[in-house]
């Protein structure tokens, strides 16, 4: 078929006027003029006054948690909202949760969304779910509750459970839920079996003070649970993580980086290769954590992707509106540099470039497009598209 709109945005190269994407079976095998496409054989889709572009990559989110939104008040503290969302999820049951996830796939999809990075805490609903866009399925890991030596058992039921996905990952949860033998456990098996990991580090002040001085709300909150998880070592979440793995490298997406500290960014950009960065806007607002270090990240090479998190701490799984919320702060960016952080950053993150979060030949047809407005500049208009969007494409098939 051949796909017209007024706009396409490739993403790889510049905008085409009165443009067109062929495409055979789930792959684009040619972008250009739409008069220099069509032919009399061709199934021809007009979008019509439409900008087309790639699908969005959704770089981090928990959709277990989408029956969550608007169910946790703002709390006094980071701790205190753990402790608010371990309420919730206590009266959710596994079907409760699937559906949770059923909604989740279905509104990311309808505001532009065909590729996520979902955590997940239940692998094991995995079987239960057609997921209509592309997953990444990370299972995420905990063992503050457990015996010192069941980090193997963990990693591999986690794993059994995840083979039935497509494309899977592991999730140690954080330095301060997950032990240093997890995370050690979870990049061996990674190693081995050629998968991404993905972790929340330096989310919050509260996290740096129970890792760098063993004091602050959170240390006692996890102190009450289980003391021996938790020793008072004088480093940052950040040193502790390369500490227990080794390797911090680009098998591994990085989540918030929210409060770091000294040298804690050259630390990961010293390491053998560089590690993706995940910044989640709306999420980070909701809990008022300090300015996110974008810049400082920028400079030093990190590849740097934009997330939604959970419906526990934001108000939709829309990237566009991260992308409004990420230029507000940062009004220096371009929008098409933002943009780049849903498409092709996100695309590159997943070990997907060329492959997704673009328009080019040989990339899966994995497309959306939104209605054309006044602005000049094409990529003005897209950040500030209101979804749903207009039409979407997952591998070659109209949603």
């Amino acid at each position: 078929m051949l796909v017209r709109a007024r706009t396409v945005v490739p993403m790889v190269g510049e905008p085409i006027e009165n443009g067109a994407v062929q495409i055979e079976g789930d792959r684009i095998v040619a972008v250009g003029k739409f008069n220099e496409l069509k032919t009399h054989q061709s199934d021809i889709i007009d979008l019509g006054e439409r900008i087309l572009l790639p699908g969005l990559i959704n770089a981090h989110c928990h959709l277990d948690y989408t029956s969550l939104r608007a169910k946790i008040p703002r709390q006094t503290s980071f701790t205190d909202w753990i402790r608010a969302i371990n309420a919730a999820k206590a009266k959710i049951s596994p079907p409760q949760y699937v559906d949770s996830i059923n909604q989740g796939f279905a509104e990311a999809a309808r505001f532009g969304t065909t590729t996520v990075a979902n955590l997940t805490a239940f692998p094991e609903l995995i079987s239960q779910i057609t997921a209509p866009i592309r997953t990444w399925w990370f299972a995420e890991l905990i063992d503050i509750r457990q015996q010192p030596n069941d980090v193997t058992r963990i990693a591999e039921n986690a794993v059994a459970q995840l083979k039935s996905a497509g494309h899977w990952g592991l999730a140690p949860h954080a330095p301060f839920t997950a032990s240093p033998n997890l995370f050690r456990e979870c990049a061996k098996i990674a190693r081995r079996q050629n998968a991404l990991l993905t972790t929340h580090l330096a989310e919050s002040v509260e996290e740096l003070e129970m890792s760098s001085e063993m004091r602050g709300p959170l240390r006692d909150f996890l102190g009450a649970i289980n003391p021996n998880l938790l020793q008072s070592n004088g480093r940052t979440p950040v040193e502790e993580l390369i500490r227990s793995v080794g390797s911090v490298d680009d098998r591994w997406l990085i989540v918030h980086l929210n409060s770091i500290r000294g040298s804690d960014a050259q630390l990961l950009a010293d390491q053998s290769t560089k590690c993706h960065v995940i910044h989640c806007p709306q999420s980070h607002e909701y809990f008022g954590h300090e300015r996110f270090q974008f810049e400082q990240l920028r400079v030093l090479g990190f590849n740097i992707c934009l997330g939604t998190d959970s419906l526990a701490s934001n108000e939709d799984l829309s990237l566009f509106a991260e992308m409004r919320r990420f230029k507000q702060t940062y009004s220096d960016i371009s929008y098409r540099e933002i943009i780049e952080m849903v498409t092709i950053n996100a695309a590159r993150a997943l070990q997907q470039e060329s492959m997704l979060g673009c328009i080019q030949p040989g990339a899966f047809a994995d497309l959306i497009a939104i209605d054309h407005a006044d602005a000049n500049d094409v990529f003005e208009q897209v950040v500030n598209n209101t979804p749903p969007v207009a039409w979407s494409m997952v591998a070659g098939q109209q949603l």
